[in-house]
């Protein structure tokens, strides 16, 4: 009696470990070491049970099977089952759903390890497919996204793939829906969160962007001290065209003046001819004294003047009587008068024709000349 009782309180402590241990193993999460579960990716939602009247939730697709086999998919709202027989196999959301994909590594086209991780945004548009198409949908995306982006990162190199980022996500989520499609489920976006380099690697980039930067900085100071040049010789170019300009006006000025004042001086000298002829021709002796009074004065200060502007002088031989040199002068032009008087004397009594041909022209002039070298010899000679 005593043996049995001491083996009853011995198992009863055992039973309760027993229990307590079996407890403990159904509260572990699926894949956790010794948990009996098969192990999942993701952790499985429990499954509604069967209590005939049952209501749906919206953008829930509920698959139910009749004795093992497909049924049919529960629609929102309320659905009938039936007891037994029927049972609710899978649960799908239609929802928009984010998965994150873990962080793994990748080498670029340029051999560089790139540590990525991203976000994949799914939604299921066949609940059919996505029940029975695969075993767990959002395992399979999450490692054909991997797999996918590691493919897609081979073909780029490091500053591709961090200038193009929009482009790798656009191709990463083709290339997902080309094979998820026989799934039932859509991938909508993926987007790369986060691109983690070597260390070495980014120092090496931060001194490329250093050097970018300081090349930038000295082509930005080389172009406006060029720019500086080119202004500097432009305004000086600017300012000899205005100087060389303001010089052509000024010589141009100067040349209006002189020639204004060129013709003012041969119209007063003509004017002064003109009152010089009326007043020999009204002065009758009285002006023809003092015209070689003129003359002879002239003819003195002409002798002067070739004294001082040259070392060989011709000069008469009476140089030392200036008296003789007086008369020589006015000889010469009282010669010239007469000359001149019988031209005109002859020009105002001959007919028209006779005046106007040039052999008398050429006559008279061969006379004038010829009488003041005749007078100015004689009075050579009687000196």
């Amino acid at each position: 009696m005593s043996s049995a009782l001491v083996r009853a309180s011995l198992r009863a402590p055992l039973q309760q470990a027993r229990f307590i241990n079996t407890s403990a193993r159904g509260l572990l999460p699926a894949g956790f070491p010794g948990s009996s579960s098969p192990p999942s990716y993701f952790q499985k939602p429990r499954l509604p049970a069967n209590t005939v009247v049952r209501f749906v939730p919206q953008q829930t697709a509920w698959i139910v099977e009749r004795m093992g086999k497909f049924n049919r998919i529960l629609d929102p709202g309320l659905a009938i089952l039936m007891p037994f027989i029927d049972r609710i196999a899978y649960v799908k959301s239609l929802k928009e759903v984010a998965i994150e994909i873990p962080s793994q590594s990748a080498i670029t086209a340029d051999n560089v390890t790139l540590e990525l991780d991203g976000v994949l945004f799914t939604r299921v548009f066949d609940a059919y497919k996505a029940s029975y198409g695969v075993e767990d949908a959002e395992y399979a995306i999450s490692q054909l996204a991997q797999t996918t982006m590691r493919s897609e990162i081979g073909q780029l190199t490091l500053d591709h793939v961090l200038k193009e980022r929009a482009a790798l996500n656009t191709n990463i989520t083709a290339a997902i829906n080309d094979a998820a499609e026989a799934w039932g489920v859509t991938c909508l976006r993926y987007e790369i969160r986060d691109i983690h380099a070597p260390d070495a690697v980014v120092e090496a980039m931060h001194r490329q962007v250093t050097a970018e930067r300081s090349k930038r900085a000295e082509i930005l100071d080389s172009e406006g001290q060029r720019q500086s040049a080119i202004n500097i010789a432009e305004g000086r170019k600017q300012s000899v065209i205005l100087a060389s300009e303001a010089m052509r006006a000024e010589r141009i000025n100067e040349a209006d003046g002189e020639a204004e004042a060129i013709l003012l001086k041969a119209r007063a000298t003509a004017e002064g001819i003109d009152a010089v002829s009326k007043s020999i021709l009204q002065g009758a002796e009285g002006a023809q004294g003092a015209i070689s009074l003129t003359v002879a004065e002239k003819y003195v200060d002409a002798f002067a003047k070739l004294a001082k502007e040259s070392t060989a002088v011709v000069v008469p031989g009476n140089v030392g009587d200036i008296g003789g040199m007086i008369a020589t002068g006015l000889s010469v032009y009282g010669k010239v008068g007469e000359a001149q008087a019988r031209t005109m004397a002859k020009q105002i009594t001959g007919a028209s024709e006779t005046a106007s041909s040039p052999e008398l022209k050429e006559e008279s002039k061969t006379d004038v000349k010829q009488t003041v070298l005749d007078s100015f010899n004689n009075a050579t000679s009687k000196q």
